[in-house]
């Protein structure tokens, strides 16, 4: 028996001192992209900040190359901010559920529109707690689960203690041993308990959990992208 629980605690350290590698070697990436999110809220304008929100509507069961090559088709051609849901679903090429996905964009807009301009800013700065903030987008903006918010709060700067628990990430948790089972549906429960157990093992291995998560990305799909 101590033989045994010897080899595991070899085998998880050993797992534990590849990880610290991979961030060595990707910390200089990881770093530059996250610098790229924090100018998201400090110097882009409200409507990027929005489009930004429409790409995290558009990631679930979607690769997320396809989402924002979609957000960028939209934008060029004006669809993003002025066409209806049916002109913005016929721009969703390779977005899965794109009809549905569609009437999310046009609702959240409708939501953070002020005197015709989109006004996504002062509703989130109400907020000094980005996980009380993750509630409220959950709660008022259609088609965002705490997946969803949690990446839309990422991508502006905002993913310091929070975790996107996507396939790519929840994979390496169960390969680790932070879970037992990839679940095959989440409640809020659920993901706030596995999230409570991402940041605890980043605190571990002493990687900041919005490094841990990039680093677990690009582990799957080979590059740090959003």
């Amino acid at each position: 028996m101590n033989e045994e629980k010897g080899s595991i605690l070899e085998s998880a350290m050993n797992t534990f001192a590849h990880i610290k590698r991979m961030h060595r070697s990707k910390s200089q990436g990881i770093c530059s992209r996250l610098k790229e999110f924090k100018k998201m809220w400090s110097e882009k304008s409200d409507e990027e900040i929005f489009a930004e929100l429409a790409f995290c509507i558009l990631t679930p069961q979607s690769h997320a190359k396809a989402c924002w090559n979609a957000i960028g088709r939209l934008r060029e051609k004006g669809i993003l901010f002025k066409g209806d849901a049916q002109e913005i679903g016929k721009g969703l090429c390779g977005v899965r559920f794109h009809n549905k996905k569609s009437d999310y964009i046009v609702r959240a807009r409708k939501f953070f529109m002020n005197n015709g301009t989109v006004s996504v800013r002062p509703a989130l700065s109400q907020f000094s707690n980005k996980c009380k903030c993750r509630e409220w987008l959950v709660k008022n903006i259609n088609g965002l689960g705490y997946k969803e918010a949690s990446h839309f709060l990422r991508n502006i700067g905002f993913g310091e203690k929070i975790a996107i628990l996507d396939r790519h990430i929840l994979k390496n948790l169960k390969q680790l041993g932070i879970i037992e089972e990839i679940p095959q549906s989440m409640s809020r429960a659920k993901y706030l308990q596995i999230e409570k157990n991402m940041v605890k093992f980043a605190k571990q291995i002493d990687i900041p959990v919005s490094h841990l998560d990039l680093l677990f990305w690009s582990k799957e799909t080979g590059e740090i992208f959003k």
